[in-house]
């Protein structure tokens, strides 16, 4: 056991004033002397001490004696174990009703179970009560009436909790100085408390001048339905709602400037409810951390125009999906230990680009595995650039596409690999996709030339189809018995022989071009038409037809009519006018002279009779 029966003055470390020992303003027995057993007298001297903790100091099991401390008139705040032996025992005898400056009060090793009316009835100045450490306690309207009382800290309440906290909120409308309420953890039992908070949040509007309360590390689920808005007190400046069960909180939070709602489950809320609120609110600090958030409203931080820290870090974020442009003076967003692998919102990066503006301003991707790639180089040399506003730099990680996860130690010199390696890799992109973009060029010309005839035949045909819109004759009723295809060389062979021996004689129809086109028409069209409308075609073969364009056009025309509307019914007839060597015939009409008959032009009146008859017989 010490001896304490020394005098206070005679203890050369403490620091001294002019009377010595008699304006020592704090002395700590904190944790340092078991077993201690106070004289009488022995604070006597200690005149002006203001602040004296007794804490754990284990008094024999007994109270500190009110008759130890009466003396000094000077004290303001005192922490001290309490300890409750009888249920008819006063914690604080009448020797502290002398204490008139005593107006903070905080307890160490607390078992007091039961405070009622009587335990503060001494301390009649107290406005701060710190009894946070005491565990399975009881409150028994102990404080009604103190209308001085500015602070308030009280742990968890015995079973049944729900009784404690009514008296707690039946006695807070009297609390009308109250500015700071601390329930941490006050009732944290499987308990529905929900109309209750309720409640204490109303008297607290009501009664008190209340700026800050926490609710922290309690078992509140639901304060109200999630399409209701809870209305907070004006007077509120710090609200903490952490380490509890809610799901969905909407509030309306006026002068509001820290809002802590880390580790509670309204991530499944967030992106389908917006709260509406009004422009330019003041808060400053808002902690969304583990709240296994996925995705969020672009609303969702709408009208925090003086947001400046923003914790959104241990949630399931992949992207940033919502404005921020509503928060300009932001000066930290933690979104550590997420699922970003990259932030494609190009809206996003656009405002995280004009925040940084500010020198002041860091964001935290840490512990978010990134995706290193030529898909995201471009992201990652973002971030390149604004590297020194990125906290936490040196440990981020980054995948590559073989899946190894590498530190990013130097994020610089890492990226910088990386662009040079998706250079190269772009090169041969660029080769090969022009390579094939060649090959397919080609590939088109030559399936083109090969179906030119085909192409054109259904082009044309469409054309007259839909602009002309004539319709197709499929009872195989044609307008003309043949239309003759010639050149201008033989003219006069079509007008002087043809026309009269075919139409005049035999009353035959024949389509001329020089005579039957229609004016204004484009020729191409003319012809497809022409060689639709007529039975059958017949070709002039001379040396001057080879060398015509538009005579060659009618020949392939008319092939394509016989495949493609005939059903690959001959329809040509071939005339050779003059003698032609094979070898200068076209490919295609070679091959159509050895697989089809034709006709020589005889050039004599024996023979030229022959030939008109078999000329009839082809087209009648």
């Amino acid at each position: 056991m010490f001896d304490f029966s020394f005098q206070f003055k005679t203890i050369v470390r403490l620091k001294k004033s002019k009377d010595e020992t008699s304006i020592l303003f704090n002395y700590h027995f904190h944790d340092e002397m078991p077993k201690l057993h106070f004289p009488d007298g022995v604070f006597t001297p200690l005149t002006s001490l203001q602040h004296l903790n007794c804490k754990y100091t284990e008094l024999n099991s007994f109270n500190l004696p009110g008759r130890l401390v009466s003396k000094l008139r000077h004290l303001e705040y005192l922490e001290v174990d309490i300890i409750k032996s009888s249920l008819d025992e006063i914690l604080f005898d009448e020797n502290f009703a002398e204490l008139v400056n005593l107006t903070k009060l905080k307890t160490g090793f607390c078992s007091v179970i039961d405070f009622n009316e009587e335990t503060f009835f001494n301390m009649k100045y107290l406005t701060a009560i710190d009894l946070s450490s005491c565990f399975s306690q009881k409150y028994n309207r102990s404080l009604y009436g103190r209308n001085h009382l500015t602070s308030l800290a009280l742990g968890e309440f015995m079973p049944p909790q729900t009784e404690s906290l009514l008296n707690l909120i039946i006695d807070v409308k009297t609390f009308s100085s109250l500015e700071n309420l601390v329930l941490t953890g006050s009732f944290k039992r499987n308990v529905e408390f929900n109309g209750l908070i309720l409640r204490l949040f109303n008297n607290l509007k009501i009664g008190t001048k209340i700026k800050e309360l926490r609710l922290n590390n309690n078992f509140i689920r639901e304060i109200l339905p999630p399409e209701a808005t809870l209305l907070l007190p004006r007077t509120l400046q710090i609200l903490d709602l952490s380490y509890n069960k809610l799901t969905c909180l909407c509030m309306d939070i006026y002068n509001l400037l820290i809002l802590n709602l880390q580790n509670n489950l309204i991530g499944n809320c967030l992106p389908h409810f917006y709260c509406a609120q009004i422009k330019n609110l003041p808060l400053v600090k808002y902690d969304l951390s583990f709240n296994v958030i996925h995705k969020l409203s672009n609303m969702t931080f709408a009208g925090h125009k003086n947001l400046r820290i923003l914790n959104l870090s241990n949630n399931l974020l992949s992207d940033i999906d919502f404005d921020l442009s509503y928060n300009p003076k932001l000066k930290m967003l933690d979104l550590s230990n997420n699922n970003i692998t990259i932030i494609s919102n190009k809206q996003a990066l656009k405002t995280l680009t004009k925040i940084m503006g500010q020198p002041a301003f860091t964001i935290d991707l840490s512990n978010n595995v990134l995706s290193c790639n030529c898909r995201t180089l471009g992201f990652l040399e973002w971030i390149v650039k604004n590297l020194d506003h990125f906290r936490n730099n040196d440990i981020y990680k980054c995948k590559l596409d073989n899946k190894t996860i590498i530190n990013m130690h130097n994020f610089r010199t890492i990226v910088r690999q990386l662009a040079k390696d998706c250079n190269s890799y772009s090169m041969i992109v660029i080769c090969v996709t022009l390579g094939i973009v060649v090959f397919l060029i080609t590939l088109c010309v030559g399936l083109m030339y090969r179906y030119r005839w085909k192409l054109r035949y259904m082009y044309y045909m469409t054309k007259s189809k839909y602009y002309r819109n004539k319709p197709d004759d499929d009872n195989e009723s044609y307008t003309y018995n043949a239309f003759i295809s010639y050149s201008d060389m033989e003219k006069d062979f079509v007008f002087k022989e043809c026309i009269p021996i075919l139409e005049d004689a035999d009353e035959m129809k024949l389509c001329i071009h020089h005579r039957d086109f229609i004016p204004g028409e484009e020729i191409s069209v003319n012809i497809t038409n022409a060689i639709h409308e007529s039975k059958k075609t017949i070709c002039i073969i001379t040396r001057s037809f080879l060398d015509s364009y538009y005579c060659m056009f009618e020949f392939n025309m008319a092939r394509m009519e016989s495949i493609y509307s005939r059903n690959e019914q001959n329809i040509l007839f071939l005339v050779f006018y003059e003698q032609i060597q094979p070898r200068k015939l076209p490919l295609v009409m070679l091959e159509l002279v050895q697989n089809q008959s034709y006709i020589e032009y005889p050039h004599n009146e024996e023979g030229n009779v022959v030939f008109w008859e078999k000329v009839r017989e082809a087209i009648a």
